[in-house]
């Protein structure tokens, strides 16, 4: 009877030795016999922070007095260095001077800012560069470094860590500084004396590709993608439209803007955007 007690007792703690090993195993990192090694938990890489360039500021002061570049016709960075007034066509290559009214809509820059002969429909090329007494003005494509948009002698130059895309609209938005508030400008025609709000925005836009017709500022309230971008927003109601781009406002109004000066020009942002849909390019 003692031999039959002691056979079951040695047979239990056999049992107990055995379903242990695997457990053992997997709480230590072992390998159980006849078993498969524990795999250790995959770790993600923390995401990285995106970018989102700001659409208010508490200071008007825009002033910058860091590094220029400019972006040679030839495509090369090199230091600005101004050698014309803000508003006249630079005839040197150290500034790179481009423009939406020759490169995107076609036509051909002519040094000195020639005129535009006439003002073409909406889809036609200009004959030749415009200046800035009938219309846009070729300005030199000014950069500089990060990822915030600079105030330059009144005009905007575009971070170098932007898309081209942004640095395009940038550019474009240069080419109107200087012209004065037209009610309807920009909208019968991309060439125009002068320019209204939203025409200014759908210049600005159209130098980018994004837009193949001016827009009313009501058809901006429902254009694009809903809200605040990455690096644009669209801020827009019945009666008005201005943007923000890459920390810098294109705007025709002076609100919140101690120059007081109309029509399209570059300015801080403001300190709210209430009463305005907000909208975006979409993937901008």
């Amino acid at each position: 009877m003692r031999a039959r007690t002691l056979s079951a007792f040695f047979c239990s703690i056999a049992i107990l030795a055995v379903g242990a090993a695997p457990a053992l195993a997997g709480t230590t990192g072992g390998v159980a016999a006849g078993g498969v090694s524990a795999s250790p938990t995959p770790t993600t890489p923390a995401a990285k922070p995106i970018h989102t360039a700001p659409i208010t500021a508490r200071t008007t002061n825009i002033a910058y007095k860091g590094p220029v570049y400019v972006k040679t016709a030839t495509g090369e960075v090199v230091p600005y260095t101004p050698s014309t007034a803000p508003g006249t066509t630079s005839t040197t290559g150290a500034t790179g001077a481009t423009g939406t009214a020759a490169s995107v809509t076609g036509g051909s820059a002519v040094a000195g800012g020639a005129p535009a002969s006439g003002a073409p429909a909406i889809g036609t090329p200009p004959a030749s560069g415009a200046s800035t007494a009938e219309g846009p003005t070729a300005r030199p494509e000014l950069l500089v470094p990060g990822s915030t948009a600079r105030y330059v002698d009144g005009l905007a130059a575009a971070p170098m860590a932007a898309p081209a895309v942004i640095q395009e609209i940038i550019w474009a938005g240069n080419e109107l500084i200087g012209l004065p508030y037209i009610y309807g400008g920009g909208h019968g025609s991309w060439i125009s004396p002068g320019y209204d709000c939203s025409g200014t925005v759908s210049y600005a836009l159209h130098g980018a590709t994004l837009l193949t017709a001016p827009m009313d500022s009501s058809e901006f309230m429902v254009w694009g993608s809903h809200g605040a971008g990455r690096w644009v927003a669209i801020f827009s109601n019945a009666g008005h439209a201005y943007m923000t781009v890459a920390g810098l406002r294109l705007d025709t109004s002076s609100a919140d803007d101690p120059s007081n000066q109309q029509g399209p020009r570059w300015r801080p942002l403001r300190p709210a955007n209430e009463g305005f849909t907000v909208r975006h390019p979409l993937g901008l």
